[in-house]
């Protein structure tokens, strides 16, 4: 059960709840500013694929990551009425989005100066994002999901709800087709299927990121990736996972802090998980 855990912390940590993706290079664009080299000699092309809005750039000292740079330069609205649209042709498939978030103006340094929601192809992952209100000012926030690419064409959009929306850089990774897969299944105590949606929230002091898994049938399809460190996960990590059903009531949650030098998924082929959960 011990090993388990860690097989499924695993997956969690990593918000790989996914199927396999095609070979795809990972996409990083620094948003408003030039081409950069990352400190984990990773390069990050200069700012491409938007439709419109403006490039801004900040002096502030940001706290909570190993390359502020990323952080001091962004693109955001050019109004609160048109859409910040960033687009990209990749290979049908799976990904994982890191979103790259920093508040630096001073005079919205206070929660919900600045709110916004974020699509991904056309659909609300991060309704009302406030960025303040989740880590501070000058100081850096990584959101991240899973999506699925069926057109060739990966599209991220940044609406306005207070205040002109803004994104700092963005990081497109594939999910290796090698990844050991995982499979949750929830039911209820007489058999049935959990009808819910999966929650994980990741946190760690250099990035946090969350996301959502509606549950098919009770079940939530997950595949993990061997290493932390892909995702950016170098330190020590806090993971919540967390179960809700259509109704809103929490059903089931877990959280559990973990060591990225402790996790080793190289030999893992395959597993899968069974949760009761009652009724509420």
């Amino acid at each position: 059960m011990k090993k388990f855990l860690g097989v499924l912390i695993s997956a969690a940590a990593l918000g790989a709840f996914c199927l396999p993706a095609m070979a795809q290079t990972a996409i990083r664009v620094n948003c408003g500013g030039p081409a950069y080299t990352d400190s984990k000699g990773q390069a990050w092309e200069a700012d491409t694929g938007y439709n419109g809005g403006s490039a801004f750039s900040a002096s502030a000292r940001i706290s909570g990551t190993a390359d502020p740079a990323l952080f001091e330069t962004g693109r955001q609205n050019r109004s609160t009425t048109s859409p910040l649209i960033y687009s990209f042709p990749v290979a049908n498939g799976n990904y994982h989005v890191n979103l790259y978030f920093a508040e630096t103006a001073s005079r919205q340094d206070r929660v919900g100066a600045r709110v916004f929601n974020v699509k991904l192809q056309g659909n609300v992952v991060f309704p009302n994002l406030d960025v303040f209100a989740a880590v501070g000012a000058d100081a850096a926030l990584v959101e991240g999901i899973d999506f699925v690419v069926t057109g060739g064409q990966a599209t991220i959009e940044f609406d306005s709800v207070t205040n002109s929306a803004r994104v700092n850089a963005i990081e497109i990774l594939p999910v290796a087709s090698t990844s050991p897969p995982l499979a949750l299944d929830f039911v209820y105590p007489d058999g049935t299927p959990v009808s819910g949606t999966l929650s994980y929230d990741v946190s760690s002091s250099a990035l946090s990121f969350r996301g959502t898994v509606p549950l098919v049938n009770g079940q939530a399809q997950a595949t993990m990736l061997t290493s932390p460190a892909v995702l950016g996960l170098n330190v020590q990590f806090q993971v919540n996972l967390s179960l809700t059903d259509a109704a809103g009531n929490l059903l089931w949650q877990f959280s559990l802090g973990m060591n990225p030098s402790q996790i080793n998924l190289g030999a893992v082929q395959s597993s899968a998980l069974k949760v009761v959960v009652q009724k509420p």
